[in-house]
Order: structure tokens, then C-alpha cells, then sequence
């Protein structure tokens, strides 16, 4: 009979958000919120949801030598990470699978190949999107210690913050969905 080990609390983070903690002032990773894509003993991967860049999926679609819908509406881009700057990601409503589509859950995906790219441009494409380019990556154990050191809330992501927010307010709507604000969380820790 085969046994499992049991569980740190800290496994299993993939479709949580990890909400960064107003102490945190890296450059990179002050004030965001990562979605978990993926996350085992080997470490964990997530994309960065709040930090739009200076990029229109329309005009990465002309980049990438698409044509797209003259009615497509403008949508950001997201820094997702400092890994593999060049890689795309799309986090997307499950309607359809594509070439490299992975279910997060029931109600989210996440596809890297270009078909899914191919077919946003026509408006074949998912109803709801976030799309980033590279990624955020933990080695093993890398993000259990961070998390341990109060770098990091952790929370089941949401739908509805990942898709229906402005990205300037996913920071803060996150958190409140265990009941903590940042603004009193910053303005304690500006005063400590």
C-alpha cells in the first residue's frame, strides 16, 4: 500500500493568487498580484496580472505578422514576468482548446501556442482573455520561503478580479478577498 506525504501549506498554489506584501519593494514584484499556473516540488511558475505594458494586443498582433479584426478593441498586454520576456501566454475562458491549452480549472485556461493568437485576431478567440509575455519562476522551495517570510498573501484566485478589474485595482481587490487592505497595511508599514 502506497503512502503520500502529506502536504506542506504551502503546495498545491496553482490557481491562487500570490498578492505581493507592501514590504516587498523589489523592483520587479513591489505591489503585484501572480496567478499560479503551476506549482510542485519542482518550484512554481505564475504570471504577473497587474502590470500592463506598453503594448495593445492589436498592435502584438501586427508584430507577429497577424492581421487583425478592423473592430477589435484595444486590450493590454501584461508584464508577466522577467522570464523569457519573448514568450507568450494567454489566460483565457476554457470555450475551446487550442494546441498547447492547459486547464487551470473548471472556468480558466492557459494556452501558449499561436493558434489561439491566430484566432483572436479573426474573433474565434476565447470571450474572456489576459495575455503576458514571460513569466515568473521559483526554484525548489524558493517560493515556500518567500511566502514563510511574509513576502506574499496567498488567496484562491478569482475570475472576476482576473478579468473584470481595471489591472490598478487587482492589487487591493485581491487582498480583500481575505478580508485585508493594503492601504492600512502600507500606511502601518510606512510608519514601522
Amino acid at each position: 500500500m502506497a503512502h503520500s506525504r502529506p502536504k506542506s501549506t504551502t503546495e498545491g498554489l496553482r490557481d491562487h493568487f500570490l498578492i505581493a506584501m507592501p514590504s516587498l519593494q523589489d523592483g520587479y514584484f513591489g505591489h503585484t498580484v501572480t496567478y499560479i499556473c503551476d506549482h510542485s516540488d519542482e518550484g512554481a511558475m505564475g504570471l504577473v496580472i497587474n502590470q500592463p505594458i506598453d503594448l495593445t494586443l492589436e498592435q502584438m498582433l501586427r508584430q507577429l505578422d497577424l492581421d487583425p479584426a478592423s473592430d477589435m478593441t484595444e486590450q493590454a498586454v501584461f508584464r508577466g514576468g522577467p522570464v523569457q520576456p519573448g514568450q507568450g501566454f494567454v489566460l483565457h475562458s476554457p470555450e475551446k482548446a487550442w494546441n498547447s491549452t492547459r486547464k487551470m480549472n473548471d472556468g480558466l485556461a492557459l494556452t501558449t501556442s499561436r493558434d489561439i493568437l491566430e484566432a483572436m485576431a479573426t474573433r474565434r478567440g476565447p470571450r474572456q482573455t489576459l495575455i503576458a509575455l514571460g513569466y515568473a519562476g521559483w526554484g525548489p522551495g524558493q517560493l515556500e520561503n518567500e511566502i514563510a517570510e511574509n513576502s506574499w498573501l496567498v488567496t484562491p484566485a478569482s475570475q472576476a478580479i482576473l478579468f473584470g478589474l481595471p489591472p490598478y485595482e487587482r492589487w487591493n481587490a485581491a487582498a480583500q478577498l481575505i478580508g485585508i487592505d493594503m492601504n492600512l497595511i502600507s500606511q502601518v508599514a510606512g510608519h514601522a
